[in-house]
């Protein structure tokens, strides 16, 4: 599929207003007026990101109530378990809420299943083991639980205290439960409907701290937590990849900025083994691309438990024994990947799928806890919704991952094909799902056949959208670190994406990265040189060897810090020969 660059429209009078009142770069102010700020006091609105703007926590759905009974449990001394689920939002909700009831003389423990064993969220036999072991203890689902009706009625029926706290998209029948927790229950008022697991777990820590304090403030140790713990909201708000806009824009903000100050023990440690340097500033693509992966590959290689004790131990041996442990996890999570997408690649080849509107790929040696990530780089690859299947041959059954294409709606997609699936949930941009391997065919026909039906790409959906064409001279250190007074950058708050004209190769481009996936290059515009990375583009490497005019690059500027130097440099997203590159 053709990727145009569409260049954002700029009235020069908006720029030169904006440059005037801001006292900013030409540069910022392109980027602000090309995403529709048009005024000095728009711009600083939008830039300002305080804690005090977050929405009162007790607006939320059920927070009331759930903080009331938790409160009291704290009392009784009651034993409250946290049940979260093997993802980095699970996780790092698991924490949040761990630490508040600790911190509160609580009794706490928490439950995550296991992801290839129990599979996501809640289970019976979870529920009967937790009865069995403590009929007074009181459960606290993260970040799932919102489509567990049957569990929550064996609940009930066995006389456990449940809360279910989650942000999925809700089903037809809600679960019945001491309390729901959720953003979007029938009839929520609540202003901002974007909200991980995470971010819903620290409002409930929020409304508990206040009912352990005088009702309506925490008491000053709690709130000193609080202002911690938004450093883990932060992190599970930027890997579920929710938008960073609203309540997540300010818990990402100043989530960093406690991050760089005040890390959790298991936090600093694992940014170490990362090599993030101490102190100094961070950015989303820190959690992005160096935390959060490593956090990941415990729940996906089925050791999400251990993922928990590295964010909650208080022990400096064992925090950097598990930090190394789960730095090891990734890097085997990211050998079984790239064997993984080089199979699933071969399956596209073979039966000739290049054309289907979706791909629905299934083998039985692909691990169940990868498969994810790896239907992301496919659908990414192929520009359209994919789903891996992980088959378990011995069970005649297979668990499947699925990713989105250019905004289309997943979740209504599988509810659609629900016949062919024995259970299914997730959102519009990720959903998993499980079904029997004699009805994978079926599932195949029916998910392509409802994509073609429905995949209607507006103009634009699978275009770059270019905020300013810029010379590789206009990328000063001082212009990129005012451009990043924009983010924290991620969904609906991407960093903004420049195009250079008329650059030349400084050197020969380099692959690098297991299997040559990456490209490393140096391109140059009127002695200006600046180096780039292309991710997942090691391809590149012989076009461009082969390529021997000017061309244009369409890319993404950050800085990197390194030692105490600081540079720009530029993530490739798409180039093309300097004679087609001006698209609109």
């Amino acid at each position: 599929m053709a990727r145009h660059w569409r260049f954002a429209p700029h009235d020069p009078a908006v720029i030169s207003t904006l440059v005037r009142q801001l006292h900013c770069s030409p540069l910022l102010a392109q980027v602000l007026a090309a995403r529709g700020v048009r005024t000095a006091e728009v711009a600083r609105r939008f830039q300002s990101s305080q804690l005090k703007d977050l929405h009162d926590p007790n607006q939320l759905p059920g927070v009331t109530a759930a903080a009331q009974i938790i409160a009291e449990a704290i009392r009784a001394g009651r034993r409250i378990t946290v049940y979260g689920d093997y993802d980095v939002d699970g996780v790092t909700a698991t924490a949040i809420l761990w630490h508040c009831v600790r911190l509160a003389g609580g009794k706490v423990d928490y439950y995550i299943p296991h992801r290839v064993d129990e599979g996501y969220g809640l289970n019976l036999e979870a529920i009967r083991k937790l009865h069995e072991e403590d009929p007074q203890r009181v459960v606290v689902t993260v970040d799932c639980g919102i489509c567990s009706v049957a569990e929550a009625s064996l609940a009930q029926e066995l006389g456990l205290t449940l809360i279910i706290t989650d942000h999925h998209t809700l089903s037809d029948s809600l679960p019945q439960a001491a309390a729901l927790v959720h953003p979007s229950l029938p009839g929520s008022e609540y202003p901002f409907r974007g909200l991980c697991g995470a971010g819903v777990a620290f409002k409930l820590a929020w409304a508990l701290c206040q009912q352990l304090g005088d009702g309506e403030r925490a008491t000053p140790k709690m709130r000193d937590f609080l202002i911690s713990a938004v450093g883990l909201a932060a992190i599970g708000t930027i890997a579920d990849v929710v938008p960073l806009v609203d309540e997540n824009r300010i818990l990402v903000h100043n989530g960093l900025v406690s991050l760089a100050q005040r890390a959790p023990l298991g936090v600093s440690t694992l940014m170490k083994v990362a090599n993030i340097e101490q102190g100094r500033t961070l950015v989303s693509e820190d959690i992005g691309f160096a935390i959060a992966p490593r956090i990941n590959a415990a729940g996906r290689l089925g050791q999400a438990r251990l993922a928990v004790e590295l964010l909650t131990t208080t022990d400096q041996d064992r925090a950097l024994q598990l930090a190394q442990y789960v730095d090891q996890l990734n890097r085997d999570r990211q050998t079984v990947e790239r064997r993984m997408l080089k199979q699933a690649r071969e399956l596209v080849e073979e039966h000739g799928w290049e054309d289907e509107p979706a791909l629905v790929l299934a083998h039985p040696e692909w691990h169940p806890g990868v498969i994810g990530i790896v239907a992301g780089r496919v659908a990414e690859k192929y520009e359209r919704p994919a789903i891996m299947i992980a088959l378990d041959e011995a069970a005649r059954c297979g668990a499947g991952s699925a990713r989105s294409f250019a905004g289309y709606d997943l979740y209504a997609a599988l509810h659609a094909c629900q016949q062919h699936l024995t259970g299914f949930g997730g959102h519009r941009a990720a959903a998993g799902l499980r079904l029997q391997q004699d009805a994978l065919d079926g599932f195949r026909a029916a998910f392509s056949s409802y994509v073609r039906e429905t995949l209607q790409l507006e103009e634009g959906d699978t275009d770059f959208p270019v905020d300013a064409e810029v010379s590789l001279a206009d990328l000063t250190l001082p212009a990129v670190k005012e451009i990043d007074t924009l983010g924290p950058f991620g969904c609906e708050n991407p960093r903004p994406i420049f195009v250079t004209e008329n650059v030349t190769l400084a050197g020969p481009p380099k692959t690098m990265g297991g299997g040559d996936r990456h490209l490393a290059l140096r391109v140059k515009q009127a002695g200006r040189i600046m180096r780039g990375v292309a991710f997942g583009k090691g391809e590149w490497a012989a076009d461009f060897e082969r390529h021997s005019g000017p061309f244009a690059i369409c890319y993404r500027a950050s800085i990197n810090r390194f030692q105490g130097r600081e540079s720009v440099e530029f993530q490739l997203i798409d180039w093309q020969p300097s004679s087609t590159a001006a698209t609109v």
